[in-house]
């Protein structure tokens, strides 16, 4: 499944990988199998990502209920209203009925190793998003404290950009800040260790909150391939680029052609679709035992 509308449902936003549906108090999240690098849409689709997606999403939810509240309510279509039953056929495995929100106009970062855009920041500066950083770090270092790093949530074909926690206070205010800092530390050191004990380093990751009052709820997807850097812990060694089991694969690829990284995007070629399935998939067998 990569672009199509439901019929009799209402689309509320199309993302770049999820198609977004509104039903009144409550949101349809479905997760396409298109694939974004750069922030920019891909023509490709990959095979069965959105599945992925939504079943590592599920696990992780349930893994960090007790930190912080959040907005899947089931990713069963028996559990879906009437009005989405005709398509259960293209709902089934890569959808997920959540609590409605108003999003957060932030992602929130963190980064458990110095790699990718951190790792050029730290050798022109000795920081990472204006955090310093102690001297003599090398590639794919393990920080001793793990760092927030928020961002701007930019529009489809925009690039977010890096802001500090001060700038990220006056977007959402003090209160919704500290909370959302808080949870997505404590929900990175939980998955780590989780994730250690399957074989896989999560060295960054993202995630996205939406607003309540001052209350803070967790939405989207959590601890994807998309979302997220996965490692393998066999091979891993701090000075060298690790290999990696999430989309890093393919902007390596997009990165050794003559692009300018944006729209339209090159197609991508068979080998690299069947290896970025393969890549995927592997990580869902690691951390649920599939």
């Amino acid at each position: 499944m990569s672009e199509a509308t439901l019929n009799g449902l209402t689309l509320f936003n199309r993302g770049k990988v999820r198609d977004i549906y509104d039903l009144g108090d409550k949101l349809l999240l479905v997760a396409s199998d298109r694939i974004s690098a750069f922030d920019v849409i891909l023509p490709t689709p990959i095979p069965d990502k959105g599945k992925i997606l939504t079943q590592l999403s599920e696990f992780w939810f349930g893994q960090i209920g007790n930190i912080v509240p959040h907005h899947l309510i089931s990713t069963k279509v028996d559990d879906f209203p009437a009005a989405c039953q005709p398509h259960r056929a293209a709902l089934e495995g890569r959808s997920m009925l959540v609590k409605k929100s108003t999003p957060a106009p932030v992602e929130c970062i963190v980064r458990g190793y110095i790699t990718g855009s951190g790792w050029k920041d730290y050798q022109k500066t000795g920081a990472v998003c204006g955090i310093a950083l102690p001297q003599g770090l090398v590639e794919a270092a393990r920080l001793d404290q793990p760092i927030f790093t928020p961002s701007t949530k930019a529009a489809v074909g925009d690039h977010d950009i890096n802001i500090s926690f001060d700038e990220m206070v006056a977007r959402v205010g003090k209160v919704k800040a500290e909370k959302m800092r808080a949870a997505t530390i404590a929900i990175y050191q939980r998955a780590r260790a989780l994730a250690e004990t399957k074989g896989i380093i999560i060295a960054d990751t993202k995630f996205e909150f939406g607003m309540e009052g001052d209350d803070i709820l967790l939405i989207d997807e959590v601890l994807t391939p998309d979302s997220s850097r996965f490692w393998p812990m066999d091979g891993y060694q701090p000075g060298k680029t690790p290999d990696s089991f999430d989309k890093q694969f393919v902007r390596d690829y997009l990165l050794s052609l003559n692009w300018n990284m944006k729209p339209p995007a090159p197609e991508l070629p068979p080998e690299i679709v069947k290896k970025t399935q393969e890549k995927y998939s592997e990580a869902l067998r690691r951390l649920m035992g599939n």
